[in-house]
């Protein structure tokens, strides 16, 4: 590892910059883990100017892998990125068990974070989620970032994170409730004890008025979604806002937001049919016709319908960010 665990949140202090993405998780046609795939999506990031990765998120279906399929992706990353970008590893789990064994195989890998969010099923309360985390940081030497998300069944409050935030090697918290004022009470409670994020480049604008700053995207799935290899206008609008010039980066979101309206349009549609679910379907689809490896996903997510998917090839060729002849 880069730190000591006693230099944990002094490393993420200094390191945790600028833009980290989160990548999905390619399958074959049968329905087997395409780590060629896999291969070509890392490469194409590197190209992109991104700091940082995030496996096994939300986003990378870690919930439909087998322990097998996890472990093979957990081994498989570091000898493709080869200390290229920094690297983060979702090791959420109802067993705490596997957990740690999941963080310990980690810190042999030399990755730089573990990814940790609540066991869902059995955490209803902020206690409960507090304390499990604490167990979790007892037993490990590596950095944890905590992933405050709906999608684990319970969403904790500023004040609570603030207290995942005085546990020792807990650096930082991503701060994904989608609730603005979490998001902005998050800052204000444990911005200065630990790196916060929130997946959201609109959380910049709110800076000026409240007086923190956010210096690192972690992590979303924007930069290779919305730049290509020869325009990176997402990752240099990240790369300016986290380093606080503000007013430059404004001159660069009017050529953001007509992609970042397509994909609010996709996720809010597919959110409301499948009743909150990360709209995973319609990231893989989009990061395909941008070139990328992605491939079906897994029950219960429902796929995408061909007229889906013609939409999003419209949508997509309209902003430039493909040719009228790519198929499907």
């Amino acid at each position: 590892m880069r730190y000591k665990k006693s230099e944990a949140k002094e490393w993420a202090r200094q390191e945790m910059v600028g833009q980290w993405t989160t990548m999905v998780t390619p399958f074959t046609q049968d329905d087997e883990l395409d780590i060629k795939g896999l291969t070509k999506n890392i490469e194409h990031v590197l190209k992109l100017g991104t700091k940082g990765m995030g496996f096994s998120w939300n986003m990378g279906e870690f919930w439909s892998l087998t322990r097998a399929e996890r472990l093979t992706l957990l081994e498989t990353v570091p000898r493709i990125v080869r200390k290229r970008a920094y690297t983060a590893f979702q090791v959420t789990d109802t067993c705490l068990k596997d957990m740690i064994y999941m963080c310990k195989r980690l810190e042999e890998l030399e990755y730089d974070l573990a990814i940790i969010a609540p066991p869902y099923i059995m955490t209803k309360t902020e206690e409960q989620v507090i304390n499990w985390v604490a167990k979790v940081a007892e037993n490990t030497q590596i950095g944890l970032a905590f992933y405050n998300s709906p999608q684990f069944g319970i969403t904790l409050s500023a004040k609570a994170l603030s207290k995942i935030a005085d546990i020792p090697n807990v650096v930082a918290i991503k701060e994904a409730s989608f609730n603005m004022n979490i998001s902005i009470d998050t800052h204000l409670e444990a911005g200065k004890k630990v790196v916060v994020s929130t997946p959201d480049e609109e959380i910049f604008f709110y800076e000026p008025y409240y007086g923190f700053h956010q210096q690192v995207m972690f992590a979303n799935t924007s930069d290779w979604r919305f730049d290509t290899e020869e325009k990176h206008d997402y990752v240099e609008f990240i790369n300016l806002a986290t380093k606080g010039e503000l007013e430059k980066a404004k001159e660069i979101y009017p050529r953001i937001w007509p992609i970042k309206r397509v994909s609010r349009k996709w996720w809010g549609r597919l959110v409301a049919r499948t009743g909150g679910s990360l709209p995973v379907q319609m990231v893989k689809y989009w990061g395909e016709l941008m070139g990328m490896a992605g491939g079906h996903v897994r029950p219960p997510l429902i796929p995408l319908t061909d007229e889906e998917k013609k939409e999003i090839r419209e949508d997509l060729t309209k902003l430039g960010l493909i040719k009228l002849t790519l198929k499907a």
